[in-house]
């Protein structure tokens, strides 16, 4: 006989009634998070590119320099036994600023000297030939050509006496060549022979230049020579960001027979030239100029507003259809509030007025 088999019973499964299980996830969708929305529409005002025909500009690198500057040379030959100055440093008017080794000089003084002794003997030794002569002459113990020699010799020591003499005044002259002094009040730009060295007639020995009273030298195509010329406004772009006005310009008459350009110089008034040195690079700005109908070109201009810069990029948002699309151009020089667009940019092409919100989320033209 088998005996009974006992099983476990199995715990019920409670079945939730299909309306509750419908209204527990609709409470679950309603609790739960929602999703992102779209964000909110921003309109951009929008404008059409033009073009400017009547007027062109030109940008060139200019470099500025001392308008009064002086290379300051030896005129005398010897070893320099001293350099008073350095670079960057203020000197005044007839302040010494080198010695050169004056003992070559002295020894010349002191040989035309005795040049100017053995001249002035000479001549009185002639004279006092001369008056015996004529004695003899007179007396008629020598002959007319014996007196004419007599005279000739005078001539001649009195001639050799002017010479002694003048060479006198060169050795002395020669002398005071040891000593270079500062021609003006200025500042060493730069040194160019240090104590030890050997100076030469026409070697420099420094150079000098006085400070605030500076220009800008730029060198012009000689292509766009005429352009420049005919510029209504002439503007000189500073390290820092400030654009000035020159208080003289001037155009070289000859040009680089090799570079194929030609120079300006444009002066800087005495306030605008504060904290500026000499060797500075900056840029010059030629605006205004009218061009002539056969050379007429279009160039797209924008408004500055129009324009993103983000650091080496600049670009322009583009209408497309419901939105905006970033393309980057290339931009030229601006005047009268409107920058030139080189490249990237057809004229009648619609782009935001404004480059900062047409960047934005939901931003619409």
């Amino acid at each position: 006989m088998r005996s009974p088999v006992f099983t476990r019973p199995r715990p019920s499964r409670a079945r939730m009634p299909a309306a509750g299980l419908i209204s527990l996830i609709g409470a679950l969708l309603a609790a739960a998070p929602a999703h992102a929305t779209e964000p909110a529409t921003i309109q951009v005002p929008t404008l059409a590119v033009q073009a400017s025909r009547d007027t062109a500009s030109l940008s060139l690198d200019g470099t500025l320099e001392p308008q009064r500057q002086a290379v300051l040379a030896a005129q005398a030959a010897g070893s320099v036994r001293e350099l008073t100055v350095r670079a960057g440093d203020r000197v005044r008017a007839g302040q010494v600023i080198a010695r050169i080794d004056a003992r070559s000089a002295e020894a010349g003084v002191a040989q035309s000297e005795a040049g100017v002794v053995q001249a002035d003997a000479n001549l009185r030794n002639a004279r006092t030939q001369l008056e015996r002569t004529r004695e003899l002459r007179a007396q008629g113990y020598i002959s007319q050509a014996a007196l004419d020699a007599a005279e000739n010799q005078f001539r001649a020591a009195e001639a050799g006496l002017a010479q002694a003499r003048a060479g006198r005044r060169q050795a002395t002259l020669g002398q005071d060549f040891t000593s270079v002094a500062a021609p003006f009040d200025g500042v060493v730009l730069a040194t160019h022979l240090d104590a030890g060295d050997l100076a030469a007639p026409g070697r420099p020995v420094l150079t000098l230049y006085a400070p605030g009273a500076l220009r800008t030298s730029v060198q012009v195509p000689a292509s766009q020579a005429t352009q420049a010329r005919a510029a209504r406004q002439v503007e000189i772009e500073l390290p820092d960001g400030r654009r000035v006005a020159p208080v003289r310009r001037a155009e070289l008459p000859g040009a680089d027979p090799v570079a194929q350009t030609v120079e300006w110089r444009l002066d800087l008034a005495p306030g605008d030239a504060t904290d500026l040195r000499p060797g500075r690079t900056v840029r010059v700005h030629f605006t205004g100029a009218e061009l002539a109908p056969t050379g007429a070109r279009s160039v797209p201009t924008v408004p500055a507003a129009a324009l993103l810069r983000r650091g080496e990029l600049t670009a322009v948002y583009v209408v497309r259809e419901n939105g905006f699309v970033l393309r980057q151009v290339r931009a030229g020089a601006s005047h009268g509030g409107r920058t030139e667009v080189l490249a990237g940019l057809k004229t009648g092409e619609r782009i935001a007025a404004d480059a900062v919100r047409a960047g934005l989320a939901g931003a619409r033209p």
